[in-house]
Parts: structure tokens; sequence; C-alpha cells
């Protein structure tokens, strides 16, 4: 038996064991622990003597023991106190118990959360059932897990303290050890003593060299400044003769605010022959009260002051963090209730109904979404109707407007086009035959930026529709969103012919007739006489030089006639046909050649046919102007009417005709893997953190 502590003076123990409660809610229903509670953690190196120091707290042995790394899992262990039973009832261990522990007695049992209701009076089947549980999550080759192990040892003996044993600090792996071993455990470790709620016990030993020390260095990781570390001196009793651990204690080597406690834990032979930790207890006591080092602070010294000191630093801590324990589980509990009635119910009824509010709820937003008055508007990007908004009077006003009507003919093609048109007899006038065939040419290129305007607004339902089904409903059941988006983009892709055919139409429509009637065309005699204004413009103006005036334009007579060119004389390219022929050669005029077989401008235009190409040109830009700005405005009209409109209105009966079919509405009605089981998680979740809710809700 372990010396009594119940003559000391022990504060309330309800906080801790409102915090073993909460640990115990979230270890039961198998979810991990969304809470940072406060806790102990236990760090330190193989040999540092943790375990020692956890059994002289308990005053039992109950922990493995052996070679190598014995902790592989985190063991939570609670401790709590509980009042002795009168003299008479506390002799012996209840009947009918077999028990291996000489100090198995009906006041001290242990209890695993794996393993309900069932107490545990023999501390060696507590140490077997630690090695069970341990190799059934990290099996026999030394490997470890960070899935705890919840202990709770009730006693009369023990102060209400949790405490977190991790394994121990290794650096070489030793035997079937895994190669990262080390690796592996500072992770582990490191993952329990960031919590900003967590205390950190290290344990040293007293012994070695206090700046190498791993559980130290660790805790010195997170913790920088020492503000919820708390060392633990362990083989105080095994330094060399005249050395001691008092400027340790004073904070004079690696000072910590909550200090070092020295302990002296049994030696290897006393394990090994079973000395009672009771002897150990006394032994440490005497120690320290014999010491000519720590005999003035004996007080201050060994496990029991360690324990009593670990339980009121516990219990301070929970006082400072229950307002913010309070605050995460209400915020948790909020967010995962949320996830849960976004899930749903699994069982929901009438499939045919819910398949019927679906397409309703679905043909709705749809329409929302295109008419700009979806709930979810977004104020960082376009979207929907917007989206195709901009398609129109951006992109495609732009695309056609970025059309030239000369940058495929050039003037020497008008020129050709000129003479092409005139046919046997040389034209008089301008050719309106060859103003149609160019400007009716460059109408049909509009064809190609209409079709592609087509496509854009397409692409645009179709990420619509990618938003829609996006929503946690439809992640809920895959195989009805899969039929959606097959129906949906099968009626998309139905409704594409007409648009496209109507889209056609309007552009054939402009090149098929050319309407030179339009008010705001300019016809050929104001065409004229604008090239012609243009030309007087560029000419030099003849000056009088005796007054310096400018001279009016000569005037021929009206008898004279125009001389004739004789003898070759004159403006090569004064000719019809002048431009056609780079030079004029006597001997080959004489000659008649025939003509080649291509027959091709190859001179500069003359200036009559350089007036007759720029009143053309003049004719094509004010017409082609005409036809982009209508093509502009009607062809978005004619996709609104046969693309978007039509599939806002039937987008309903389409999805009832292809979908609403009784024999398939079970299996569309699936719901996916994911959302069983992030259900049943989120289930847990809500379950665990109520509980929680309601255990710290009895703290005022």
């Amino acid at each position: 038996m372990a010396t009594n502590l119940n003559s000391i003076n022990v504060n309330d123990p309800g906080l801790i064991t409102l915090v073993n409660k909460l640990q115990d809610v979230f270890t039961t229903v198998g979810v991990q622990n969304p809470i940072d509670l406060p806790q102990i953690a236990v760090v330190g190196s193989q040999s540092s003597g943790k375990s020692s120091v956890l059994e002289n707290i308990v005053g039992r042995d109950f922990l493995p023991r052996g070679t190598g790394i014995v902790t592989r899992r985190p063991l939570i262990l609670q401790l709590i106190n509980r009042a002795p039973l009168p003299k008479t009832e506390a002799n012996g261990i209840a009947e009918g118990v077999p028990t291996t522990d000489n100090e198995s007695n009906i006041e001290e049992w242990g209890e695993f959360l794996h393993i309900p209701g069932q107490k545990l009076y023999d501390f060696n089947k507590i140490r077997d059932e630690i090695v069970k549980e341990t190799e059934s999550k990290t099996g026999r080759n030394a490997g470890i897990s960070p899935a705890p192990i919840n202990l709770r040892i009730y006693s009369p003996n023990v102060l209400t303290l949790t405490l977190v044993d991790l394994p121990g600090l290794t650096k070489v792996p030793v035997g079937d050890q895994p190669r990262d071993i080390e690796r592996q455990i500072r992770e582990m470790v490191l993952k329990q003593i960031s919590k900003p709620n967590a205390i950190i016990l290290a344990v040293t030993a007293a012994n070695t060299d206090l700046a190498n020390s791993d559980g130290l260095k660790l805790a010195r990781e997170v913790d920088p400044e020492g503000q919820r570390t708390i060392g633990v001196l362990t083989k105080v009793d095994l330094m060399d003769e005249g050395t001691d651990v008092v400027d340790i204690l004073a904070g004079r080597i690696i000072p910590l605010r909550l200090g070092y406690v020295p302990v002296v834990n049994r030696g290897q032979r006393d394990i090994e022959n079973k000395k009672a930790i009771s002897y150990a207890l006394e032994h440490e006591k005497s120690f320290f009260e014999n010491h000519k080092a720590y005999r003035n602070k004996s007080s201050y010294c060994g496990t029991p002051y360690l324990a009593r000191k670990l339980n009121m630093i516990l219990m301070m801590h929970i006082k400072q963090t229950l307002p913010d324990i309070k605050a995460r589980i209400a915020t948790s509990l909020q967010k995962y209730g949320t996830e849960l009635s976004q899930l749903g119910d699994s069982m929901l009824g009438n499939s045919a109904n819910i398949v019927l509010n679906i397409i309703t709820e679905f043909a709705n937003e749809y329409r929302e979404v295109l008419e700009g008055k979806n709930q979810e508007l977004s104020s960082i990007e376009l979207s929907g109707g917007a989206r195709i908004s901009f398609v129109f009077h951006e992109l495609y006003a732009n695309g056609v407007k970025a059309v030239d009507p000369f940058d495929q003919v050039k003037d020497i093609d008008i020129r050709t086009i000129l003479y092409n048109s005139s046919g046997s007899s040389p034209g008089l006038f301008i050719g309106t035959a060859a103003f149609e065939l160019i400007v009716k040419q460059q109408i049909r290129r509009l064809e190609e930026p209409s079709l592609k305007c087509v496509s854009l607004i397409y692409d645009e339902l179709v990420r619509i529709l990618g938003q829609l089904l996006n929503k946690p409903f439809f992640r809920r059941y895959p195989q009805l969103k899969e039929r959606f988006h097959a129906v949906v983009i099968g009626f998309f892709k139905r409704v594409m012919d007409p648009t496209n055919k109507l889209v056609r139409d309007l552009v054939a429509m402009e090149s098929c007739y050319v309407n030179t009637g339009h008010p705001d065309f300019i016809n050929g005699s104001r065409a004229m006489a604008i090239v012609n204004d243009r030309h007087n413009a560029a000419r030099p103006i003849q000056v009088d030089p005796k007054t310096g005036k400018p001279l009016p334009p000569s005037v021929p007579p009206r008898s004279a006639s125009p001389s004739l060119p004789v003898d070759g004389q004159g403006d090569s390219g004064s000719g019809f046909f002048g431009s056609f022929f780079a030079s004029k050669n006597k001997k080959k005029m004489a000659a008649m050649e025939p003509p080649p077989p291509t027959l091709k401008a190859s001179g500069t235009l003359s200036e009559r046919e350089q007036t007759e190409v720029e009143v053309i040109k003049l004719l094509i830009t004010s017409y082609y102007n005409i036809v982009r700005m209508t093509v502009i405005d009607m062809v978005p009209k004619a996709i609104m009417l046969t693309l978007v409109h039509h599939t806002k209105e039937e987008m309903q009966r389409e999805l009832l005709e292809q979908m609403y079919r009784i024999n398939e509405l079970d299996d569309l009605l699936q719901e996916s893997e994911y959302t069983v089981r992030r259900r049943k998680e989120c289930q847990q979740m809500v379950e665990s953190l109520t509980r929680a809710s309601e255990i710290v809700s009895q703290v005022q």
C-alpha cells in the first residue's frame, strides 16, 4: 500500500473530473477531439525514469516494463481520488475475484475506456491489458500509434490528476524498430505538447547534463520561455558524491516558471525484486530529509510534493482555460450541426416527391442565376447572366468590329473586280455589281464570329450548370447529379442546332440583299463628291507670280476636244487596260500577241482607277458599318431567344420528361459513400459536442 495522502489538504477536484469527462466523451465516440483540453503531457528519454515517476505518483506497479520502447501509444492516465472505505470493509479483496497482485484491495482499481464497466483490482492485469491494447494497434514490431489508451484509476491514495504518458525519446532504432522511429516519436510528442493548453512535464535524469536533456530540449521548441513546463529531476540519489541539483532548483541553469521537483525512484534491482512502492516512497522521504543539500527544503522534494504541485497547476490551468473551452465547444457544435443539416437525414421519404422538388428547385435556381436574382450574388467576380452580357457586349461586339473589310481585299483586287464586272463593254460609271460582290463577301465573314458567340454562350450555360450541380445536395446523390448533367447537357446541345441556324440565316439575310436605299447609306454621287474633294484638296494651288494670289482653275474651251496620244506618247496608264501592261513595246503591240493565260494588272493605278477604287471602298465601308451594327444587335437577340430564354422556360418540362420515371427514382437517390461516412462522423461529433456542452454548462 502507498502512503495515504488523505491527510493532505486537497482542493475540490471537480474541475479535473470535468476535463476527464470531456476526454472520455470524445474518446468513446471514436472521433478526433476538436477541443484543446488542458492536460499534463509527460516527456523524457527512455532512460530518464518516466515510468517510475508515474508509478510513484499512483503508488502501484502497473506500467509495462522491458527494453526499448515500452510505451508505444499515448496513455491518458486519469487519477481519481475517492473516499476510503471504513476499516471493517477495506480489508482484503472482494470474494471470488482472482488476483496475482499481492497489494490488491477493494479500495483501488482501474478501468479502461475500451472495456467500460469492468473494474480491474489486479494491477498486473492492468499492465497486461495495456500491452494487449497496444499490440492491437501497433503489432509486435515495436511500432508506435497516436491512438490513445484511456485508463482511469480510482484510489484514496492519489490526488485527482490527468497525465498523458508519451513514448520515450530515442536516438537509434533497436531490433525490429522502424528505421525512422526517432522521427515518428518526435512528431507524436510535438503534436501533444505543442497544444497551448498542454502542461509539459519534462523528466530528466539528474546524473546527466541538463543542457543535453531530450525532454527539456523538445519542450523548449514549443515553450521557449518555459511558461508551461515543469521539470522533474530523477536519479538524484545516483549523483556523484559532492554534487547536487540545488542550482537547477534555484533556476540558475535553465529557468522554468513552474520550477523543478527532485524525486528518487526505485532502482532496477528494486524493481526486479518487486519491492513495494511504499518502501520506495519511505526511502525517498528519508533521503531528502537527511541529505545536507536538501534537508532544509525537503518538504518541496519528492513524489508527494510533485503530485500536489501537479494537482494545483492543473486545476489553476483549467480555471484559466475554461471560458475558452466553452466557446470552442459552442463554435464546433454550430459548425458540425450546420454541416449535418446540409447533409440531410438518411430517411427522406417518398422518392417521387423528392425528385419532383429537386427538379422544381433546380429550374427556379437556373432562372434566378440567368436573371441575376440569385441569393448568392458574388461581389468578387461576374457570374450567371452577367457573364452572358459580357460575352455579348464585350467579346462579340469587339470581335465583329475587329473584322476589317479591306484586310483581305486590296486596291488592286478591287480594280480587277471593277473590270471583270463590266463584262465586254468598258464601264462608264462606278460598277454596282462590283460593289455588291465585294460587300457580300465581307458580310459573309461575320458568320464565323457570330457562331463563335453561340459557342461561348453555350459554355456559359454549362458553367452555370456546373455551379448548380456543385452544391452539397447534389454531392450527396452522385447518380442523380450525373443524370441531371446528362439531361441538361443534352437539352443544351439540342437547342444549339436551331440557334446556329438562326444566326446563319441572319448573316445570310444581310448578304443576300444589299439595301442601297438604307437611310444611313451614302449613295454613289455623294461618294464621288467626297473623293473629288479629297483629290482637289491634295492638288497644289497655282499662284500668280505677280500678285501672289491663287489662280482660278483653268477650264478648257467647249470646242476643244481632248487630244489623243500619237505613236504611243502620253500616259502609259491612260488607256482602259493601261495598268495591265507594265510597258509599251511597239513591236509587241504591232504583233498583237494573244493575251497570257492569266491576265493580271502589273502597273500602278491610273488616276481614274484610283478614283473608282476609292469610291467603291467608301461605299463598302458605309454599307458594311450598317450591317455590322445590325448584326451586333440582332445576333445576341437570336441567341437569347432560341438558346437562353428557351432553356430557361423549358428546363423544368425537359427535366420532368427525361427524369421523372417512377422505376428509376430509387436508383437516382442512392447516396454516395462519402455522404454516408461524413454524416456518421458529423452525427458522432454533434453527439459528443452536445454531451461536452452539457458537462461544461454545469460549471458556473
